[in-house]
């Protein structure tokens, strides 16, 4: 490979510095050995970063701390469970219309849509965080100090995200910065949960309008970039049958027999696919029914998760998972002495498509040499996002960091602190910049 050559920046306010870039393929870490910057893309974020008003964003971003801090205060103490975001949305909308966007909308899926218009709007890039939660309604969100760290129930995952899309807008606005593409910046709704993207899928739906690239914000290490989609498939499994007295109705057949039978035989059987090729895995995570000790109960159900990187995969395990549920029932109804059969509901409740991602794809080499560019050696990454949906459907997209030190997610103990919190919208603007295009 070949040497870098360093490249002279401006210092940023703060005493932060800019990595220079090599003006060859840079090399990621040894984990990611086969992904390298390409030599184009370097030099793009060379010149990016070599003019002016990038240089006066970046910068900006570092002043923003507090006003960031109160406004992360009023979005997390804004409940916002799955399916139940719009309060939030509405207060989200008026915080984009505060930052000077002209054209602010929630859609019918309840997604806040705020454009920037570009010069010439012939590309559409679209920088998105997803605006729900984990928690339900009834959750106290109060948010609470220990020292820097702040902490309550999804502040980090995701309401972190909406403000760094809302300290992007403002550097960009401080630095005078206009792109040739328009960028949407967008709070989506449905990432969480059973909210089984509901956001994205109705912004990719047939007939929406046209996004070109999407970059989702999500996750907090600023070297994590996710491209490429953890896929799933997730079910609620319900047997059911008459019912009956423990004793007096002895003999019929048992939903929770049956339950526990597809259980054991989907964990016995599923390894001929979870311990060969690319990782996959499953998870029972809920199950329930019955009425009391002494009955046999009417009905009994499970809810399933399975996921993997790999679409073959994915379907090899469902695959499993179905013929164990069947060959429960049979077993079930085979072995009853008396009284009418089970019969099985196997409802899909949640499918988020496996996405193979192309580490040599523009939007992927831009956010690397956008994050080398601020000192940070990237880490590609394949998760569960936002962004499963776009890759699947061949969009360039992409998930990066927030910003921040977040922990303990989906805990009522999460927290988030403000540590290197300038990196997650310092590389969003970076690589915005990049996709965009500054205009002249």
């Amino acid at each position: 490979m070949k040497s870098s050559s360093m490249l002279q920046l401006p210092t940023l306010v703060g005493s932060l510095l800019i990595t220079a870039l090599g003006t060859g393929a840079s090399a990621l870490n040894a984990a990611d050995a086969d992904a390298t910057i390409l030599p184009e893309y370097t030099a793009e974020m060379e010149a990016l970063t070599a003019d002016a008003r990038v240089q006066t964003a970046l910068d900006y971003v570092l002043t923003l701390e507090a006003r960031s801090r109160q406004e992360l205060i009023e979005l997390t103490e804004i409940p916002a469970p799955p399916f139940k975001e719009d309060v939030r949305a509405a207060h989200f909308a008026t915080m984009l219309k505060d930052r000077g966007l002209e054209d602010v909308t929630i859609d019918g899926a309840g997604n806040v849509i705020g454009r920037r218009p570009g010069k010439s709007g012939d590309k559409v890039v679209a920088y998105a965080a997803h605006l729900d939660t984990v928690f339900p309604e009834e959750t106290d969100v109060t948010v609470k100090f220990e020292g820097n760290k702040m902490i309550a129930p999804g502040i980090g995952d995701n309401t972190r995200g909406l403000v760094t899309l809302l300290e992007v807008i403002s550097a960009l606005d401080e630095a005078d910065i206009e792109t040739e593409a328009d960028v949407l910046f967008i709070g989506n709704v449905g990432e969480e949960g059973l909210g089984d993207l509901r956001g994205v899928k109705y912004l990719f739906r047939d007939g929406a309008e046209k996004i070109d690239t999407f970059i989702a914000v999500d996750g907090g290490n600023a070297e994590r970039i996710v491209y490429g989609g953890v896929g799933s498939h997730r079910y609620r499994v319900t047997f059911k049958g008459p019912g009956g007295h423990s004793w007096g109705a002895f003999g019929l057949a048992n939903p929770q027999h049956a339950l526990g039978r597809a259980i054991a035989l989907f964990d016995e059987n599923a390894p001929s696919v979870t311990t060969v090729g690319e990782k996959t895995s499953y998870n029972v995570g809920r199950i329930g029914g019955g009425t009391s000790i002494n009955s046999i109960p009417f009905e009994a159900w499970m809810e399933i998760d399975m996921r993997s990187g790999s679409q073959d995969k994915l379907d090899d395990i469902d695959a499993v998972l179905q013929a164990a549920i069947q060959t429960a029932l049979k077993e079930e109804n085979e072995g009853r002495l008396d009284g009418p059969a089970l019969t099985v509901d196997v409802d899909r409740v949640g499918t988020r498509p496996a996405a193979k991602g192309d580490a040599t794809a523009a939007l992927v080499q831009r956010a690397m040499a956008a994050t080398t560019a601020l000192g940070v050696t990237p880490s590609l990454q394949i998760s569960s996002t936002d962004s499963n949906l776009p890759i699947s459907k061949g969009i360039p997209a992409v998930t990066m960091s927030r910003g921040g030190k977040s922990g303990k997610a989906h805990s009522l103990a999460e927290y988030w602190e403000p540590v290197d919190v300038h990196l997650g919208p310092q590389i969003g603007i970076l690589t915005i910049l990049a996709e965009a295009g500054l205009a002249d």
